[in-house]
């Protein structure tokens, strides 16, 4: 079958979504949040924490984190919202011949969102597995009668082969904010490395970023839609110690290239509804 549902980690249900190339997605109803891609003939692409705590009222460390509706500890929200530690509904699965392969989660208030965030709101996630690309798509409606705004992002943790052997590429002249100097600049290098930690908001990034994992010898294509901004982030070797779900190294195996929504917060009047985008694709480097 092209979608079936298991138990996962902690009993926690998710969903295999299985490709007739042979390519695999993983994704937990637990935040709608997906943990796992491995195209065909490939390797994993995506990095989840093996200190990852896998429980109903947190969230999963590393995968796709959707946030919404507020990003990091901009608000009085809890950090990056509350959806990714909601419990979502598996809405439809739509494949035609099995290719693509595409399933929709949806969430919408409760009790426990309204108690901090008082509007209504319907949230979906699709899921889209092709031969060589995962593209996840969020839709978010106002059901309510009272306009509000929100930010967003796809927090998406790449695994990398060793992150002092990767590169981004396409963020060259785009102004940021750094999150750990509070400095605002505008990036002088074509081609980013990561050397340290780096915790980056760049405005009105270009809807195509390339992430170079040279040792592994693989690039992979971050392409986006509806969200104007983009955000970089890596501990570094001495925050990744103080976190409790995240291993000491393993700064080292990962870098987050996130599509995000941040700098315009998005305004949804009653009835309307607002969509945002990513699209992963594979490929090899090469040779010479």
């Amino acid at each position: 079958m092209a979608i079936e549902r298991f138990e996962g980690v902690n009993f926690l249900p998710k969903l295999r979504l299985s490709h007739p190339s042979g390519g695999v997605a993983e994704v937990y109803l637990h935040g709608a949040h997906v943990t796992s891609w491995v195209p065909a003939a490939g390797d994993e692409v995506l990095f989840v924490s093996r200190n990852a705590a896998f429980g109903r009222d947190t969230s999963i460390r590393g995968g796709i984190p959707v946030v919404f509706p507020q990003f990091a500890d901009e608000g009085p929200l809890p950090k990056h919202g509350f959806v990714r530690s909601q419990e979502w509904t598996w809405l439809e699965a739509d494949s035609s011949d099995d290719d693509p392969v595409r399933v929709t989660l949806q969430l919408e208030q409760n009790l426990a969102t309204q108690a901090i965030w008082p509007y209504a709101f319907q949230a979906r996630l699709s899921v889209q597995l092709a031969e060589h690309e995962l593209t996840t798509e969020l839709a978010v409606t106002n059901t309510g009668d009272e306009t509000f705004a929100f930010t967003s992002a796809l927090h998406t943790y790449f695994r990398i082969t060793d992150v002092r052997g990767s590169a981004i590429v396409g963020l060259g002249g785009v102004g940021y904010r750094d999150k750990v100097t509070g400095e605002h600049r505008v990036e002088s290098e074509p081609v980013l490395t990561i050397s340290g930690e780096v915790d980056r908001i760049y405005w009105n990034a270009p809807p195509e970023l390339r992430i170079q994992d040279s040792r592994a010898a693989r690039d992979i294509r971050v392409r986006s839609s509806g969200f104007a901004d983009a955000v970089v982030w890596n501990p570094g070797k001495e925050l990744a110690r103080k976190l409790p779900d995240f291993g000491n190294q393993e700064y080292l195996e990962m870098i987050c290239v996130e599509a995000a929504q941040i700098g315009v917060p998005v305004t949804l009047k009653p009835g309307a509804a607002w969509r945002g985008s990513q699209q992963l694709q594979l490929s090899r480097q090469n040779a010479g």
